[in-house]
């Protein structure tokens, strides 16, 4: 009988909601000092387990059948079906960025949900590693990674943080490889540019700007952070503004580290003075992101140039730079030669992964670079959250539509873990 009849008899013939309630009471029923709940959970493992041999005995791939029931709903399952016939291969690496995707302000009172935390260490124990991929600080995800996961997992050897989008790499318990800092591989012109931004960004900042925005504690990376509520008006005038803000501080860092202010472009023909450098790069980061433009346009500052034109030695310099916008959350300058796809490969080499299959699950546009990295390669398949950019949510949607709501990011690993349990039986055959 095919598998897919076999899925169809499965969801079709037992109860499998009420075999995935006892699952899930099972697995994060809370720790307790109380003889009458202990006993109550003592009952409710013995039933799952009676649900379970049921399943196991009226099928001949029985064990897999029975946790693909009792942790995948009838969609979930199904679409691991498809996922193992399109690939016909398990994920063997965990991908995954934090703010609004394992977590969302929106829906998840900002904390990793419990049985997203359990899910993971289930991966976790079969042997999948994990690879943390975020912009924001190491010690904050160390932080939030250990009082979720556990300092084990996170001390295991089987766990890696991309942090800052891609300028270090933590994988503690590799000797010498633990602790990579990439930025330090830049050369010291660009080095030069960051150090000169960053020792200007808030003490040369407007007062406005100063006590609405603060800098987020990055080892290399600049990003000013609203001091309201991500999301809110507040913050999403603050940031507008912090962003045209950083544009022009990096304009003149760059012009001085070329030492283009009042020079020639190169070519002899046009002069390039600090208000055209500032011209420049508000046109040239304009023309790479369209949601950039919008906020220049919408802060009267956008410039009348053509990015076409921009001279050839500025630009050669910004083409290494990235820009970010993040609507009400963040404006950030970083390295192009440093992002997440440069800091998940160091992460795949330390922990030894020689042939991945990665999900990848993340809403942003740093997100989405690693997404078409691992297709690109056909090292992975690719998942976001309904509320992603635009660009992320329409790579997902082209590829295998793994949207999922707001905060229940353990909905796609429930799905992958299906995938799993039943790409061993395409290996038994």
């Amino acid at each position: 009988m095919e598998r897919y009849d076999l899925v169809y008899r499965l969801y079709d013939e037992y109860d499998t909601a009420t075999l995935r309630e006892y699952q899930e009471f099972v697995d994060v029923f809370p720790a307790v000092d109380s003889r009458v709940a202990l006993e109550h959970w003592q009952e409710a493992t013995e039933e799952l387990e009676a649900r379970k041999n049921e399943i196991r005995a009226d099928f001949a791939a029985g064990e897999t059948f029975a946790e693909v029931a009792s942790w995948a709903d009838r969609d979930q399952a199904f679409t691991a079906l498809d996922l193992e016939a399109k690939y016909g291969r398990a994920v063997n690496v965990l991908v995954l960025d934090v703010d609004e995707t394992l977590r969302s302000a929106g829906g998840t009172d900002n904390e990793i949900p419990r049985e997203t935390l359990h899910v993971l260490t289930e991966f976790h124990e079969a042997g999948v590693p994990i690879v943390i991929c975020t912009g924001q600080t190491l010690e904050n995800v160390k932080g939030f990674a250990i009082q979720g996961l556990g300092s084990e997992i996170v001390h295991s050897g089987n766990l890696s943080i991309v942090y800052e989008a891609g300028t270090g790499v933590f994988t503690p318990g590799h000797g010498a490889d633990t602790k990579q800092l990439l930025y330090e591989d830049l050369d010291e012109e660009i080095r030069a540019v960051f150090d000169d931004v960053r020792s200007r960004v808030l003490p040369e900042a407007p007062d406005e700007l100063r006590r609405g925005c603060h800098l987020q504690g990055n080892e290399f990376n600049v990003t000013m952070k609203p001091n309201y509520e991500t999301g809110s008006a507040d913050a999403r005038a603050v940031i507008d503004e912090a962003l045209v803000y950083l544009i022009d501080l990096l304009a003149d860092a760059v012009g001085s580290a070329l030492e283009l202010n009042g020079n020639d472009n190169g070519d002899g023909e046009t002069e390039i003075s600090d208000e055209t450098v500032v011209d420049w790069t508000r046109a040239f980061y304009a023309d790479q992101d369209p949601e950039i433009r919008a906020v220049l346009e919408s802060e009267g500052v956008y410039p009348d140039r053509d990015a076409d034109e921009v001279p050839a030695q500025l630009a050669d310099t910004l083409e290494r730079i990235d820009v970010a916008y993040y609507e009400a959350d963040a404006a950030e300058i970083g390295s192009l030669e440093l992002n997440k796809v440069v800091g998940v490969e160091r992460a795949f080499d330390v922990l030894g992964i020689d042939d991945p299959f990665a999900l990848v699950m993340g809403d942003s546009k740093s997100d989405l670079r690693v997404m078409e990295w691992v297709e690109e390669n056909d090292a992975g398949i690719a998942a976001a959250p309904e509320h992603a950019s635009r660009d992320t949510l329409e790579h997902v949607l082209e590829t295998d539509e793994l949207v999922f709501d707001r905060g229940k990011s353990v909905d796609v690993l429930r799905t992958i873990y299906a995938l799993n349990r039943i790409a061993r039986l395409g290996e038994s055959r």
